[in-house]
């Protein structure tokens, strides 16, 4: 069994305390062990500031990028083993474990590329420069600058790469050495990126610590940035430690979203978009077994169709494998941990309480497993004549569970329902009627961090909802934590400070000509 060590003050470590026990989820075997108990964090951060800082601060944007490319063709170098773990220790299918680890190298391969573009730059500009008085001589311009202190990245279970790799390519690129911290559960991964690549980064660029360490956020100050992801109970602890509340350490949450699918009023049944709208309900349902902070979790329809839909969903799902991962033609594995399926389970009998469940466990037909092991739940679609069923829009069941509402004919009707979920990553709505996407954008937008439009035109291109793009904007208001993630260049400010400068234009260019150009 694999002893995940961490990465601290540039070396290999291994806890002192009781080793924590990391699972398959789908055999329920000990697969890894770790522990932080005992371990020097406050070195490590320092030496991460001190060293890291340094090394960073010192390249440009474009050398920045290339350690950013580094990372990105590592793993991709070491992409078969790296599924091998996400399948043992996360649960995840074939397909599942690609699409967490592949996104992890995209996004930094992205990143990469747009740092390129910024050749011998220093720092990144922010607009123009700007006369501030009578005479052209004294002007200023706005500056990112790298913060003097060290990102600690609390990744949630779920996407121990792509979280590793979205929240990685815009700390570095913005100048900051990171600390990953991944989820105790499905650490492999991480560990095993950490393990690849550290010894291609300049010293104190790259660490990591594995297993528990709560103290770890409670070491940082004014400098340093907490970039979290994970669920909103950890999200509030987070925000009223002293060091949050009061020493002015920046934290960005993404944390819980009960994200909705709209089928338009104007949709037929078999149509394109209808056939893209059923795709993606089915796919979000069922990918990383639910388990995705994008996952569609509340589904809207007009009274109309609503039958329509519950039969077509209801077909689709029946045709998802339900498994051991490692087995040929399973399409979904488990949830993560035994505590996770306890959760996703008294969560569907709240909400079946207050629906019809319509697909759901005595559809359950497990390939690949034995003795009862494994942290399995049934795909569960449930369903309301109307969506006045106020624990769907309250709580958030992370697996592959939703709910499918019908009553919902007009925009302004819609629009009031998917409010109901107090703030969302994403809302996808399906129509081709271009007046009603204007009133959806409108109703939804002030909501959610994004808003995906479906219609036949796209219906063949567009990925699912689900799919982050590292050029868009991935986050929301409310329930979904309320910060800001990606979104190209908008995200490394996360990790930088804005500077208006301001003095005599050729002192300025001198200083940022060819910085900033």
């Amino acid at each position: 069994m694999d002893e995940l060590r961490s990465h601290l003050s540039g070396s290999w470590q291994s806890g002192t305390g009781e080793p924590q026990i990391l699972y398959n989820p789908a055999t329920e075997e000990a697969v890894a062990t770790c522990c932080a108990t005992g371990l020097d964090l406050e070195a490590g951060l320092d030496f991460a500031r001190r060293e890291g800082g340094s090394a960073l601060r010192k390249l440009s944007l474009a050398q920045r990028g290339q350690l950013l490319q580094t990372l990105a063709s590592t793993i991709h170098e070491h992409r078969e083993a790296l599924i091998e773990l996400a399948i043992s220790n996360g649960g995840n299918t074939r397909s599942d474990a690609k699409f967490d680890i592949d996104g992890a190298s995209a996004t930094l391969s992205y990143y990469a590329g747009l740092a390129a573009a910024k050749g011998d730059a220093m720092v990144h500009e922010d607009g123009e420069m700007l006369q501030l008085g009578q005479s052209r001589r004294f002007v200023g311009r706005h500056a990112w600058l790298p913060r003097n202190g060290v990102a600690v990245l609390i990744n949630a279970f779920n996407f121990p790469a792509w979280g590793f790799g979205e929240k990685a390519a815009c700390a570095l690129l913005a100048g900051m050495p990171i600390v990953v911290k991944p989820a105790t559960s499905t650490a492999c991964v991480a560990a095993r990126l950490v393990e690849i690549a550290v010894d291609k980064m300049p010293a104190g660029t790259l660490s990591s610590v594995v297993g528990s360490a709560h103290v770890l956020p409670t070491l940082l100050g004014y400098q340093d940035v907490i970039s979290f992801t994970g669920s909103s109970q950890t999200a509030g602890r987070l925000r009223a430690l002293p060091q949050v509340a009061s020493g002015a350490v920046r934290l960005n949450v993404e944390a819980d979203s009960l994200n909705a699918a709209v089928l338009g009023p104007d949709i037929e049944a078999g149509s394109d978009t209808y056939n893209m709208f059923l795709r993606d309900v089915s796919r979000e349902m069922t990918q990383k077994a639910g388990q995705k902070c994008t996952a569609i979790r509340r589904v809207f329809t007009s009274s109309a169709i609503r039958e329509r839909v519950r039969d077509d969903l209801v077909e689709r799902l029946g045709a998802v494998r339900v498994g051991n991962p490692a087995a040929a033609g399973v399409k979904m594995g488990p949830v993560a941990t035994a505590q996770q399926r306890g959760d996703v389970l008294a969560g569907i009998e709240v909400l079946a309480s207050q629906t019809r469940k319509v697909f759901g466990s005595e559809h359950a037909e497990l390939v690949g497993t034995q003795d009862g092991k494994g942290y399995f739940v049934p795909i569960t679609l449930l369903e309301s004549d109307t969506p006045d069923v106020p624990g769907v829009h309250d709580d958030e069941v992370f697996g592959p569970v939703a709910t499918l509402m019908g009553g919902v004919d007009d925009a302004a009707t819609a629009g009031t329902w998917v409010a109901k979920g107090q703030g969302g990553l994403v809302c996808s709505i399906y129509t081709d009627d271009r007046s009603y996407a204007g009133a959806m954008l409108a109703e939804v937008g002030p909501h959610h961090g994004r808003v995906m439009f479906a219609s036949t035109k796209i219906a063949d291109q567009a990925p699912s909802p689900g799919t982050v793009l590292p050029s868009m904007n991935h986050g929301g208001p409310g329930r979904a934590g309320g910060g800001e993630e990606l979104g190209g260049w908008y995200g490394t400010g996360l990790y930088a400070q804005r500077v208006a400068v301001q003095g005599d234009r050729g002192m300025l260019d001198a200083m940022l000509g060819k910085a900033t150009s």
